[in-house]
């Protein structure tokens, strides 16, 4: 077994506050650590001299729509099967040029996801992340997931129960609910209930029976409530989420995927381009976001990186900008890159990915500035995107 050794880098292994300087990693040819120090490093089959540059987790975006398209403010679920499949393949591809080698799909026309996913783990498709797909997202009929050829419509437990049986026999990984109305749906609003307890908690078991994950979008209350009570594993959004509410999500180890960005976009490039009331939504939202998703990381709730691209002017390029948003509204550095690290444990693949250490998928991003020092380092446009110890950007 062939062995490939990358020496002289400055190391940020994702686990902890620390740059390790002169540091070497070896990989074998199945992509995985098989060694990682410091100081002179070992003779190996090949030997890639990083000349001094940082090196840092490859990043795992929790939060995404790939057959979006985020020009357009609906984001253009309407176009049939071939279109939406292509634009997916292309948005992929720029998810992993900026940094993203693992994705959980949150919501996906045609179920074009798990087709892709299928493609890649079999060779027939490269250069694109990991995929950990959702197929159709579950709303209620004319909830915030009902757009075109989008979300599976359900109303009632029992049409719930099924459609989330047939979700999973047809390969669906990460269960996605609309618990909330949200922004982009004219006819709601964030805090409209939508998903009620009932109807959520018979996904979560199925899921959970499967060993699957739960993802809500869950922008107000109460239905923020419900989805907690509900048991699913992440909140998406969470921008009104309260004191109680963080209690609960404590107890039982819920995520929260902010997806600052998205709420960031719109009220930023949307104006004069997208309706009124979209643009309104989130604006008046904005504020609110950033002080309760703070508060709620102080509180110590587990954030995950995500951010829900494919939204208005939310492109698949800008997973680094989450981190500046988070570090604008007053999150250390360290703790804005550790979202990485928790996005890994939400979707139960810490023991490959997520940090670099031993025995871990050498999925690596090569910078030419210090992560921890200034986390706008990770935008950096011609940054090397490793996946599995080839380079692939």
């Amino acid at each position: 077994m062939s062995k490939t050794t990358f020496k002289n880098c400055q190391l940020f292994d994702g686990a902890h506050d620390a740059i390790q300087a002169n540091s070497w990693f070896t990989v074998n040819d199945t992509g995985r650590i098989t060694a990682i120090g410091t100081g002179t490093a070992p003779s190996s089959d090949h030997v890639v001299d990083l000349n001094g540059k940082y090196v840092m987790p490859g990043l795992i975006n929790a939060h995404t729509h790939i057959t979006m398209d985020p020009k357009v403010g609906s984001g253009d679920t309407g176009v049939d099967e071939v279109t939406a499949t292509v634009r997916a393949v292309q948005n992929l591809h720029e998810l992993l040029k900026s940094g993203v080698t693992y994705i959980r799909e949150c919501g996906c026309t045609f179920n074009i996801d798990v087709a892709l996913e299928k493609l890649r783990a079999t060779g027939k498709l490269t250069k694109i992340p990991n995929i950990l797909p959702s197929g159709q997202p579950f709303s209620m009929t004319g909830g915030h997931g009902d757009l075109p050829n989008f979300g599976k419509l359900v109303d009632s437990p029992d049409e719930m129960r099924k459609a989330v049986r047939t979700a999973l026999r047809d390969g669906v990984k990460a269960v996605k609910l609309m618990a909330t109305g949200g922004v982009m749906t004219p006819g709601d609003f964030m805090d409209d209930p939508q998903l009620t307890i009932e109807e959520m908690s018979v996904a979560v078991a199925e899921a959970h029976h499967k060993g699957n994950i739960v993802a809500a979008h869950a922008e107000g209350n109460p239905g923020i409530y419900n989805a907690i009570k509900a048991g699913v594993d992440s909140i998406e959004h969470g921008c009104y989420v309260t004191d109680d509410e963080i209690d609960m999500m404590l107890d039982q180890g819920t995520y929260l995927t902010p997806t600052l960005v998205a709420a960031w976009t719109i009220p930023e490039f949307g104006p004069g381009k997208l309706p009124d009331w979209e643009v309104k939504k989130s604006a008046d939202a904005w504020g609110d976001i950033c002080v309760n998703i703070e508060h709620a990381r102080q509180r110590g709730v587990k954030i995950t990186l995500g951010t829900d691209a494919g939204t208005p002017y939310n492109d698949f390029s800008m997973t680094p900008v989450e981190f500046e948003l988070m570090v604008r509204n007053g999150a250390p550095n360290f703790a804005a890159l550790q979202t990485n690290q928790n996005s890994a444990a939400l979707l139960n693949i810490a023991d490959d990915y997520g940090t670099l250490a031993e025995n871990k998928i050498a999925d690596f991003l090569v910078l030419d500035r210090d992560p921890l020092a200034d986390v706008k380092a990770v935008q950096q446009l011609d940054k090397a995107v490793y996946k599995a110890g080839v380079q692939v950007y």
